[in-house]
């Protein structure tokens, strides 16, 4: 189903009317970091999603609402690689828990544009270029490979070219930030490190986009259902990012599980010509690559803790 210009205005008017009380009103209700209270705000955003869901069912039928849960279960695994990444730039960069919030709320808008941009984009090329299937299937391949090479090892955010790009070409203060993206000292302009944060969690974010985006797109080139699969499953993230903050040394070995997601979409998208493999099928097999994930990860994390 093409889903009329009223659907793409509503669904924004939702998001950012959730993006406003998420700031301005919910954010009063959770001043510390429990971890409790992490997981209720991260099953109260999961909930939210499940209702958008089932509003899909009603208005576009079992078939559309089951493409919109695949790609949305996909992108929310796939976030919680964002999610490591986000751990490493706020604890090397020395961001307060304050700080992280609001850092976190403004890389989500940030989001917002450039997913819906990709998305568009890899709708367009997929469109005009059938065989670029293929060539997104195997760049999924072997992004999954180099996951599990990369797997081992243990950089900071020093050791990264980009952060050193924006130290050399930008002026930087190391002074607090008292919460703001920008000082003035002596007529100069200085970048605080909060900023910095969020130019890395922007950057990373794109990064990440190039393989989440094409694997929502091996389930359906709906712009709709692609995008609002991906908005919802990033709605979340602030409050998925305490808690997997507080788990982290439990899910060591959920890279692992996402290589083999990302492998198996990539398999599907290059096979597709010979075998098609069916919504359904599709999301047994994401759910039993996760549940094998998360109960290994669960398992063999607490053993080592």
């Amino acid at each position: 189903m093409q889903y009329p210009l009223s659907f793409w205005i509503g669904f924004h008017a939702i998001v950012f009317s959730l993006l406003y009380l998420d700031l301005s009103v919910f954010s009063k209700f959770r001043k510390s970091k429990n971890i409790s209270t992490a997981l209720l705000w991260t099953c109260f955003w999961i909930a939210l999603s499940l209702l958008f869901n089932l509003g899909i069912y009603f208005v576009s039928g079992p078939s559309d609402a089951l493409l919109f849960f695949t790609g949305y279960a996909i992108e929310k695994s796939l976030s919680i690689d964002n999610i490591f990444i986000f751990l490493l730039i706020f604890s090397s960069l020395k961001i307060s828990g304050k700080d992280q919030r609001r850092i976190l709320y403004f890389g989500i808008l940030g989001a917002l544009v450039f997913r819906l941009s990709l998305i568009l984009l890899g709708i367009a090329i997929l469109e005009r270029f059938q065989w670029m299937f293929y060539v997104f299937g195997a760049f999924l391949c072997i992004t999954a490979v180099r996951m599990l090479l990369d797997s081992g090892e243990k950089k900071g955010i020093a050791d990264s070219s980009i952060y050193r790009a924006l130290c050399r070409w930008l002026p930087i203060t190391k002074e607090p930030s008292e919460g703001r993206f920008f000082l003035r000292r002596k007529g100069k302009l200085f970048l605080t490190t909060g900023c910095v944060a969020l130019l890395l969690i922007e950057i990373a974010d794109i990064v990440f986009a190039l393989d989440s985006i094409p694997a929502v797109l091996a389930i359906t080139t709906n712009p709709f259902i692609v995008y609002t699969s991906n908005i919802f499953a990033i709605l979340g993230l602030r409050s998925l990012y305490f808690v997997l903050e507080h788990f982290q040394q439990r899910l060591q070995y959920f890279i692992f599980g996402l290589a083999a997601l990302l492998f198996f979409i990539g398999l599907k998208m290059i096979g597709s010509a010979w075998i098609e493999v069916s919504a359904p099928v599709t999301l047994g097999v994401i759910g039993m690559i996760l549940s094998i994930t998360v109960a290994t990860s669960l398992f063999l994390g607490k053993k080592r803790v």
